[in-house]
């Protein structure tokens, strides 16, 4: 049993808003990892203004982390709104790394490993795992994550959609979390392309279920990109992000004409519905 009395190598901070349904799988994929570095890690759940079991589901594995010689802390927030849930969060982690985890998301069992590898280090630095899209329950997700997963910006790797990290020398980069919809995007273009890492560990993203939800998740997507451009546009000599061009949707359409159908009806969607400002949720 690791000895607790270290601080932890990395905090990992669960954003949690009724997650009931998806909570515990999360959690026992950290429960899962292989992580022999002192002081082992820490996981704070920062449930915000959850009306269902959220809280009572995560409180529930506190003793089998602790029994592996690592910390849960699941912080019960009377407030909704998830930058003020990572705010708090924050204030409670203790790792020399922080990563940023959604509770819909399960990672391998290497992964925490891998990531302190590569940032427990004094300059500032960014990393995650390899994405991979978990397997769609309809058809329409399934066809348009084929097409999206062999897109510019996924290829180049370091997406960060769903898990992300930096050492303490990174998070100082700014101070609070700014009101904005697009949180792990602000982060990324924090750092140069050069100071993001993709550590060889996945971890499983689902995609949103269904024609409308697509659409009404790549509007957001749009939303906080443009919101970035709009408020911080310096950070956009970050990106980096290679264009879709010609040649790109061409060998799309001959390898798969369906998903490509599929994806740019998606687009296509996004730029006919009416703008609403609302904030809508990932899933």
């Amino acid at each position: 049993m690791m000895d607790q009395t270290a601080p932890p190598a990395i905090s990992i901070l669960i954003a949690a808003r009724n997650e009931e349904a998806y909570i515990g799988t999360c959690l026992q994929s950290l429960l899962a990892q292989v992580f022999p570095m002192a002081g082992g890690f820490e996981v704070i759940v920062a449930a915000n203004a959850c009306t269902d079991a959220t809280v009572e589901k995560a409180l529930g594995f506190a003793r089998s982390f602790a029994d592996l010689g690592h910390r849960l802390k699941v912080l019960n927030l009377a407030e909704g709104g998830k930058l003020g849930a990572l705010a708090a969060a924050e204030a409670a982690a203790e790792g020399r790394v922080i990563a940023y985890l959604d509770a819909d998301v399960t990672c391998d069992p290497t992964l925490l490993a891998e990531i302190v590898g590569v940032l427990d280090h004094e300059v500032p630095l960014y990393a995650t795992g390899t994405l991979h899209v978990a397997k769609a329950a309809t058809a329409i997700t399934r066809i348009y994550a084929r097409i999206w997963v062999r897109l510019p910006f996924v290829q180049g790797g370091a997406v960060g959609a769903g898990f992300f990290a930096m050492n303490r020398a990174g998070r100082a980069r700014w101070d609070a979390w700014p009101r904005i919809i697009s949180d792990d995007t602000f982060a990324r273009l924090n750092f140069l392309p050069a100071e993001r890492i993709e550590v060889s560990a996945r971890y499983h993203w689902p995609m949103v279920e269904g024609f409308g939800n697509l659409v009404r998740v790549r509007r957001r997507q749009d939303a906080g990109v443009a919101e970035i451009a709009r408020l911080y546009p310096g950070l956009l000599k970050n990106e980096a992000k290679a264009p879709i061009t010609r040649a790109i949707l061409a060998r799309l359409a001959m390898t798969d004409p369906l998903g490509l159908a599929v994806y740019l009806s998606v687009h296509v969607a996004v730029r006919l519905r009416r703008k609403t400002g609302e904030w809508t949720r990932g899933r």
